[in-house]
């Protein structure tokens, strides 16, 4: 989707559709004064005659309105016009992108930067209608012989007239994301014999020829081996896929430490010799979810060029069962020599993960986070709302729920106490590799907590929020929003 500015008299916009909001107690806007006026009096009409109320989530689609160049003016509800909150003003853009969506509408301009937020600037304002409408409109279309119609395509967002810089350092900012976002949610919808291991190194490799900021390493399974990678091996060695590790650097500033983005890339995942059910097994192409959004970020990173430092590291590989597949009962040495006893072969993401995290701390890094479908129990707990965040270090932690809140891509902390940790004791390896129906992603975390001694180190759990179920299957591209955030907050 293509995102402009716009600027010039709301009459003279020439667009399939224009936005303009209505508040609280049936007041126009000075976007919706400002159209009642060329239409002769249509909006404030219609608003005086109880057909949109100026509630947030309203919208009202009215269409050949005279007076002005546009095909359709939307009136949408913006709430209380002396500021409203970040949760409402994200529900008035979710109800537009929604009533364009339904209209097939491909080419919007809107007005609604004129609305009061409560602790957000226009710059935030113009990120949440582009990620509300983008959300709506994106397809996944590369396998359809018949897509499809292509919903809104080209946006445009109303400035003041004498600009704004601020504005378009927050376009450039959201161009990128959007292209970030789009790039996850494809690699994350593509389908397990198309998004291979190999194909998520393709993708790496392609991101660093375009982008020179960007440099890339592909380590191939005979140095995992000769690393001591055990651990990511053990799930590798019942595909016939070569697992990869993926190395992405990219180098914005001097020598300071890096931040390291570790991403889970399981790209199929049928639960090997502990085999999942066959219904909804389909989903677990999603499984390398974490690892689509590290792309993402780092697409989105080299655009922007922010003045920081990031390592990506991808640990990629199929979790299939053949007679060379890990059992239950196996036991392995990862990469850090501590041993794992492998009582379910499900649990997959936390060995291949433990020996990527330990391959990390060879870059010195300022801060770790890993981003995984992990657990099923993340699922149970918070639903598809907020990612599972679990933590070593209570600052970074308290960074990360500041980006999720700010960006509307939540997180919510979990306890990471030592208490847990003898869930995963074995009487024949140093730690099992699961830890019993209790507290599951909590147990998974500690197990991880285990590699991550030697730095600060947070762990999202996305496995409710990187992809929908039913109806709108799909992937999300979260936690992009969030990890971008992050990461340019602390280039600021």
């Amino acid at each position: 989707m293509d995102i402009s500015l716009k600027r010039g008299p709301l009459k003279a916009q020439k667009t399939a559709c224009l936005v303009v909001g209505i508040f609280a107690g049936k007041n126009l806007g000075a976007a919706a004064a400002e159209l009642d006026k060329a239409t002769g009096g249509v909006v404030s009409r219609l608003v005086k005659r109880g057909d949109v109320s100026g509630k947030a989530g309203e919208t009202l689609l009215i269409p050949d309105v005279k007076g002005v160049e546009a095909d359709r003016v939307l009136l949408a509800g913006c709430g209380r016009q002396g500021g409203v909150a970040p949760t409402e003003f994200m529900k008035t853009c979710a109800a537009v992108a929604t009533a364009l969506n339904s209209a097939k509408v491909r080419n919007v301009v809107s007005a609604l930067l004129e609305v009061d937020i409560d602790g957000r600037d226009t710059a935030w304002a113009l990120e949440q209608q582009a990620l509300a409408v983008d959300r709506t409109a994106y397809r996944f279309t590369e396998h359809k012989t018949k897509p499809a119609a292509p919903a809104v395509s080209r946006f445009g967002v109303m400035t003041p007239a004498d600009g704004d810089a601020d504005l378009r350092a927050a376009l450039k900012r959201v161009r990128a994301l959007l292209r970030g976002l789009r790039l996850t949610r494809d690699l994350a919808n593509r389908p397990g014999n198309v998004c291979t291991p190999t194909h998520l190194s393709e993708t790496a490799i392609a991101l660093a020829e375009k982008h020179g900021a960007l440099t890339v390493q592909v380590i191939e399974e005979a140095e995992m081996e000769a690393l001591g990678m055990g651990a990511f091996l053990s799930v590798s060695r019942g595909s016939r896929q070569p697992a990869k590790l993926i190395v992405l650097e990219y180098r914005g500033t001097g020598d300071t430490p890096p931040i390291a983005l570790v991403g889970k890339g399981v790209t199929f995942d049928s639960g090997g010799i502990s085999l999942k059910p066959g219904a909804g097994m389909d989903e677990m192409k999603f499984d390398m979810g974490g690892a689509a959004s590290v792309l993402g970020t780092m697409a989105a990173l080299a655009e922007i060029a922010p003045p920081v430092n990031v390592v990506g590291l991808i640990a990629a590989t199929e979790n299939l069962p053949d007679g060379n597949a890990s059992k239950p009962g196996d036991i392995v040495t990862s990469m850090s020599g501590q041993t794992i006893e492998i009582l379910n072969t499900d649990a997959e993401g936390r060995l291949i993960l433990c020996d990527t995290l330990t391959y990390a701390a060879r870059f010195e890094p300022a801060v770790v986070i890993d981003v995984a479908t992990l657990t099923g129990a993340c699922i149970v707990a918070l639903g598809e709302h907020a990612s599972g965040l679990l933590a070593n270090d209570d600052e970074l932690a308290a960074a990360l729920l500041e980006s999720g809140e700010y960006t509307g891509d939540r997180a919510w902390r979990l306890p990471l106490w030592e208490d847990y940790q003898r869930q995963l004791d074995s009487p024949f390896a140093d730690m099992a590799n699961v830890g019993g129906r209790s507290a599951g992603t909590v147990t998974a975390a500690c197990f991880l907590a285990r590699f991550t001694r030697k730095y600060r180190w947070a762990h999202l759990d996305v496995a409710g929020t990187a992809w929908n179920s039913g109806k709108n299957k799909g992937a999300t591209g979260r936690p992009v929003p969030l990890l971008l955030d992050y990461v340019l907050r602390g280039a600021a």
